[in-house]
């Protein structure tokens, strides 16, 4: 047997996909300057271009259309490694070495600034009404660098040796991995860019380049980060001045751009330097017009002129506008070491952007805590008001510039693990006698160490080979699963499509799109036998299709029966990618042509969904549904309820909540057999009418996938954010067959767990599908009093199928302090984590509570929480001034903004607050704030803003204050953008920016173009970029006063008063008024 840790040949890094698994979630369909449409009949199929566009130019001959580095993994298509892959450990039992990954998943996108952005190649144009059919012989089948949608390119003139090139490594430059050097802290006050130079300030043992051949030792800081999602390189030669992993003397990230350099680090111990403001973000921010707080201030204090202290407070209070609490930008980046001197380091804000040092806790992308120090008993925790939670992503993307993530195989015995809870190994792990037993972190119990994993303790009482072995002093850390983690051979790569051919969505082109995106995805699927497909449609009757290959053509198999529903034989509609490839491109082609004169307005979705279900349940996988009208026929067939609640203002304002559950259990029964069959739906709701989001999101919620919703849906103008959003859920990071499980120290439990997952064993996480953007909401509670003084430690394990077909577990320990001291729980609060588990609380509750409720209840925990800090933490001061903690300074403002949320108002239709709250419930932590406090900027402007430092320009607050007739604006929160065209703005600007001379052209149907100026280049550059940090492709929607349009803009200006909501500064009187009557 061979010893733990051994090598494992033929083992491959984690989401290996040869068909470059990320091509990009920046492979999004950005804006184009002006193109002439194609011809929608007739004509030569386009080739992988969307939508008839022509593939883009290259400078310098350098594939440019996907910026960023190649995804993990992407080695050239070819014969078989014979190697072992550079992430996987091999070594000896006494002295390991430890292989270097590449990231084990898609990295996450860099910095503003960080990219060069999309110019010159033709914008997105379907003619109205569908998109355009493919005909035609296909193309030949692109590389994972071919351009296959012209996409983010390089502006013509630029080198193929620009600084954003691809970084010095490749598909078949990848050796045997080197070394990891120990963790070491780099000295006190030593620039980064110091650090980020070849110079030798500490030089760690037997740190060989990560790639290939050495890197440069240029010491150069111009050098920009590679950009996010790039397809793999093929025959790109290494840049000799531009890598993205470290020169063999350092053990700092790598040469970076302006916004990376010239930082310090500093060195208290619970500080990391240097945590600067950042848009929505939980670091006390500076005020406007204001000087920073010096960091040894724990309050700020907001003085309204009231009179003498204690008056009654009526109507509008004079708060100075310059004190009062905002988010203040800054695009510095935040170097993140996750723990110093034996001590947790808080973590940097959700919303800013920040690089990961793992040096023993894991990084707060993937496990996130509501305080950074945890209270000692229940009772200090409940006078403090806030809630004790964690925040678990367990594959979220990590920063390119950061270590990728170690692969350990400890061979058929299996990672070493707890006997008593089963915790695994991890570097909070104590091991005594000699290194001969271990006393486990999670439960207490003292276990007998492995004879083969046996190793003295160094005079400091650790392990001698703990910096040797990842799984002791990183946090995080993906072990191979042995034989005993499977009940059956590793499930393949399924996709099986489910296109609505009903006669509205033949009408609107809903179904000519879908037809269209999967054709354009399909090259993006996994190569090899382990991909299988299949295909089918539905309207009140189900149409399968036969692909193979041995038939001239695909046959149709039509169910007809939509009550007692029944599928052909498996292998018939269920077959190998590589074999029905061109009969499936052929079938794509014709749906739309075969549909065109159909009659039938009925859709049989429960029926069609479970027929797809019955084909794919020996095997699971994923099920991608498109449906555009509410399902009337068949199983799970649903009523138009929407109508009942609008009969009546009462009624509306009463019962609507009852709209917002599902009509009956038909569906959650179906949806919980899928998940226990390992297979995921997701649905695309390409309607233009009422479809019961609050009945079918039953389906995607427990299965672990995703609702997607384009209302009302214009073939013009969605197109592209279908296909990006079809692109990015087959192409990002992702797990099947999942079960995950939190644990954590004596003395506290897990309450509840709540996201997108099923719910069978209360211990358990079942999630037939997992991705990088999913996040699971863990709820604690004591069971025992904790120590003053020790540390409380919890542990994400994850157990999962990469789409290759590999078993792994995924560990993710992270270590706090425990304490007596209320004002210790309040300074390491950590509001962004905070407002998301308070968002998604206020969200869950929507469907059963009546909203004025709910908005009191949020209004209550925010006052509580100021209440208690004043009470027993804040400096004595005149009672005449609102203390708020500085951790938790804009917790006012966020309240504020979430009880003005789509979601909690009554008037907005009933599938619009469904699909909010469907939205929120598996919403990582930096996009929660976003999604209720959108980001407001100026963009009329852009012309005088040459020298800012971010590629956005800094945001201004939701303010209708801030908005003037002459102004154009725009608004984005993570799913949508609108820009607001002023009455009085400027032609001139209009017409660069939007292509239209005068506010009356503002059209309903708007597809942002690139012209042939600069400011129309800056536009498309900011909103690429906002694209790129929200992993999303924006839908975007121009609105002017004075129509439904307008009204939508304003109805996100969240510190206006409203009809549901006070201004913020009424609100923070409002707060100031209950904290002084519970003082009193």
């Amino acid at each position: 047997m061979e010893a733990p840790g051994g090598p494992r040949p033929g083992n491959v890094p984690p989401n290996y996909n040869p068909d470059a698994l990320a091509h990009g979630m920046q492979h999004l369909e950005i804006n184009r300057p002006n193109h002439p449409p194609t011809n929608p009949t007739g004509g030569p199929r386009p080739s992988a271009t969307p939508f008839g566009q022509q593939p883009p130019s290259f400078a310098g001959g350098l594939p440019a259309n996907r910026p960023g580095p190649p995804p993990p993994g992407a080695f050239q298509r070819g014969p078989p490694q014979t190697t072992l892959p550079p992430n996987v450990v091999s070594r000896p039992t006494v002295s390991p070495s430890v292989g270097q990954a590449p990231p084990s998943f898609a990295s996450r996108p860099p910095p503003a600034g960080a990219v060069l952005h999309s110019v010159g190649s033709p914008a997105i144009r379907p003619p109205p009404g569908a998109l355009p059919s493919a005909s035609g012989p296909r193309a030949g089948q692109p590389g994972p660098f071919a351009v296959s949608t012209g996409l983010l390119v390089l502006p013509s003139g630029v080198s193929s040796s620009a600084s954003n090139r691809p970084p010095a490594f490749g598909p078949g430059t990848m050796q045997s991995g080197p070394h990891f050097p120990p963790p070491s802290r780099p000295p006190a006050g030593a620039h980064l860019s110091a650090m980020l130079s070849s110079g030798t300030p500490s030089q760690p043992p037997r740190m060989h380049p990560s790639f290939g051949s050495p890197p440069s030792t240029s010491t150069s800081v111009t050098a920009q980060p590679p950009p996010p999602f790039l397809g793999s390189t093929q025959n790109v030669p290494p840049s000799s001045s531009s890598s993205t992993f470290a020169p063999p003397v350092q053990v700092m990230p790598p040469p970076m751009v302006a916004p990376y350099g010239m930082q310090t680090w500093q060195t208290q111990p619970h500080q990391v330097a240097p945590i600067s403001a950042v848009p929505d973000s939980m670091q006390p921010p500076m005020m406007f017009g204001m000087t920073s707080l010096h960091s040894n201030q724990a309050e700020a204090a907001v003085t309204p002129s009231m009179g003498h202290a204690g008056s009654a407070l009526t109507g509008q209070s004079n708060f100075d506008s310059s004190q009062i609490p905002r988010p203040i930008p800054n695009s510095a980046v935040i170097l993140h070491e996750t723990r110093q001197g034996n001590k947790a380091n808080p973590p940097p804000p959700a919303t800013s952007d920040y690089i990961v040092w793992d040096t023993g806790n894991c990084s707060p992308r993937f496990m996130r805590c509501t305080v950074n120090q945890i209270p000692c008993t229940s009772d200090l925790l409940t006078t403090s008001a806030m809630q004790l939670s964690l925040l678990v992503q367990p594959l979220a993307l990590p920063h390119p510039s950061e270590q990728p993530i170690q692969v350990v195989d400890f061979g058929e015995s299996g990672p070493v693990r707890c006997s008593r809870c089963k915790g695994y190994i991890n570097p909070f792990m104590k091991f005594i006698d000699q290194g001969r037993r271990f006393i486990c972190n999670l439960c207490g119990y003292t276990d007998e160490t492995p004879r083969d994993y046996h190793c003295n303790l160094g005079p400091d009482g650790r392990r001698r080979d703990a910096d040797e072995r990842p799984e002791l002093c990183r946090g995080t850390v993906e072990f191979v699963a042995t034989k005993e983690y499977m009940v059956r051979e590793p499930m393949p790569a399924v996709y099986f499509f489910l296109i609505d051919v009903s006669m509205n969505a033949i009408q609107t082109g809903a179904t000519a799109a879908a037809c269209s995106v999967i054709s354009l995805v399909i090259s993006d699927l996994p190569e090899g036998p382990r991909t299988l497909i299949g295909i089918a449609t539905f309207d009140s009757t189900i149409h399968f299709y036969n692909l193979k290959r041995a038939l001239q053509q695909p046959l149709m198999l039509i169910v007809p029966d939509v009550q007692d529903v029944y599928t052909p034989l498996q292998s018939d509609v269920i077959v190998q990618l590589s074999e029905c490839r061109e009969h499936l491109e052929l079938l794509l082609e014709n749906i739309p042509t075969m549909f065109r004169h159909n009659r039938t307005a009925d859709s049989a979705f429960g029926a069609a969904v479970k027929a797809a279900f019955l084909a794919m349940k020996n095997t699971g996988g994923k099920l991608l549904v498109f449906q555009s009208v509410l399902p009337s026929t068949g199983v799970g067939a649903l009523s138009a309820r929407e109508a009942e609640g609008r009969s009546t203002v009462s009624a509306a304002e009463t019962e609507a909540h009852k709209l917002l559950q599902p009509a009956d259990k038909t569906l959650k029964t179906m949806a919980i057999e899928f998940a226990e069959y390992q297979v995921c739906v997701d649905v695309f709701l390409t309607t233009q009418s009422y479809v019961d989001i609050a009945s079918i999101s039953v389906i995607p919620k427990t299965t672990g996938g995703q609702l997607y919703y384009y209302f009302p849906f214009s073939a013009i103008s969605d197109a592209a954010k279908l296909y990006n959003d079809l692109r990015w859920n087959i192409t990002r990071p992702q797990g099947l067959e999942a079960v995950m499980r939190v644990r954590c120290s004596q003395g506290l439990q897990v309450n509840e767990y709540s996201g997108n997952y099923c719910k069978r064993i209360p211990s358990d996480v079942d999630l037939p599908a997992i991705d990088c953007d999913k996040t699971i909401m863990v709820t604690l509670k004591h069971d025992d009093k904790l120590q003053d003084g020790s540390e409380c430690s919890f542990q994400c394990a994850l157990l999962y199928t990469t789409i290759d077909g590999q078993r792994r577990i995924r560990i993710s320990t992270f270590s706090l302090p425990c304490t007596t001291m209320l004002s210790d729980l309040f300074r390491s609060a950590d509001l962004d984590t905070q407002f998301a588990c308070i968002l998604k609380q206020a969200a869950s509750e929507v469907p059963t509570a009546p909203l004025p409720q709910i908005r009191e209840h949020v209004t209550n925990h925010c006052i509580n929480i100021l209440y208690s800090y004043r009470k027993f933490c804040a400096t004595a001061s005149s009672s005449g001034q609102l203390i708020l903690a500085e951790a938790l300074k804009l917790l006012p403002l966020y309240t504020l903004a979430l009880i003005k949320s789509t979601g909690l108002r009554t008037n907005e239709p009933i599938d619009t607050r469904s699909f909010w709250i469907n939205y929120v419930s598996p919403l990582s932590v930096s996009l929660a704030i976003p999604w209720v406090h959108p980001r407001l900027i100026a963009i009329h402007e852009l012309n005088t803003k040459e020298n800012e430092e971010s590629l956005i320009p800094h945001p201004i607050p939701p303010s209708s204050e801030y908005i003037n007739d002459n102004g154009i604006y725009l608004l984005e929160n993570g799913e949508d953008c609108l820009i607001y065209v002023g009455n009085s703005a400027d032609p001139s600007v209009m017409h660069q920016l939007l292509g239209i001379s005068s506010v009356e052209q503002v059209p309903a149907q708007f597809v942002l173009q690139q012209h042939d100026n600069l400011l129309s280049k800056k536009l498309n550059d900011i909103i690429n970029e906002i694209r790129r940090q929200r992993c999303n492709y924006l839908r975007l929607r121009l609105c002017k006063k004075g129509d439904s349009s307008g009204m939508l803009f304003f109805s996100n200006m969240v510190e206006d008063k409203t009809s549901i909501g006070l201004s913020y500064v009424e609100f923070l009187v409002h707060i100031h008024r209950h904290v002084q009557s519970k003082m009193a």
